[in-house]
């Protein structure tokens, strides 16, 4: 029970902490600096909840610690989505990413702070007025760059037809997943996806894109199965911790 509940934690603050990473590298280079400011506050938002789900995890596993768990796991150890790695190509990518995440993430933490397990659903209700922020942000940028220029909308409508094909890998459930949903403790993906749908058909039609009909991508990120992108998402992020073992700051 214990080393399920302790994947599961790996599986919700894996996919905000590399996702943030993500966000993180754009600082600086936003196309204006409310939009800068705004990407990286919520890159802030996820590592938040990184790490309360990793002080939680660190204590269940004992002689692991908030920043062990974070920075010195191997690439195979990592259990976030393969959505989540995906590089900042452009902006439309960006936002294109942050949406589809964001449409998930949102019913996840809604359902997770129902769960049986008490710091879970703590974590869950801290979160959940950012996540509304975030999902209010890149809903609103998904509309105005899909409404706008013609070469706004092509290149939100491209990004849309790369990046979900990697949407349903949110929604297949793993053995852990399956587990915590049967005690109670973790959320229903089916349900999730009924929102996650109906949210996605929603802002895509106000913002003139089209739902892509692409075959989903058989991706297996939470299993440990990553892209060559997540080399380099850790070589950068594990660097000090792996250069200066034990470093306290």
């Amino acid at each position: 029970m214990k080393d399920k509940l302790y994947e599961y934690l790996l599986m919700l603050g894996d996919n905000s902490m590399i996702l943030g990473h993500r966000l993180s590298e754009l600082c600086g280079h936003g196309p204006s600096l409310e939009t800068d400011i705004a990407l990286t506050n919520i890159s802030l938002d996820l590592f938040g909840q990184v790490r309360s789900y990793f002080q939680y995890a660190a204590e269940l596993k004992g002689e692991a610690t908030e920043d062990s768990i974070a920075f010195l796991r191997f690439d195979r150890d990592y259990r976030n989505v393969i959505l989540v790695e995906q590089p900042n190509t452009d902006f439309a990518h960006v936002i294109g990413r942050q949406f589809l995440f964001d449409a998930f993430h949102l019913p996840l933490l809604e359902q997770l702070m129902k769960s049986n397990d008490e710091m879970i659903a703590a974590i869950a209700a801290k979160s959940i007025k950012e996540s509304r922020y975030h999902l209010r942000f890149s809903s609103s940028w998904v509309k105005r760059l899909g409404d706008g220029t013609e070469e706004s909308h092509n290149r939100m409508q491209e990004a849309i037809n790369h990046l979900y094909p990697l949407v349903s890998e949110l929604f297949r459930e793993t053995e852990t997943e399956k587990g915590m949903k049967e005690l109670g403790i973790g959320a229903d993906l089916e349900l999730i996806k009924e929102s996650f749908d109906e949210k996605v058909k929603t802002i895509l039609s106000e913002a003139t894109l089209e739902i892509p009909a692409v075959p989903s991508r058989q991706t297996n990120g939470k299993t440990g199965i990553h892209t060559e992108q997540m080399g380099f998402i850790l070589a950068e992020l594990q660097y000090m911790q792996r250069a200066y073992p034990n470093m306290q700051w």
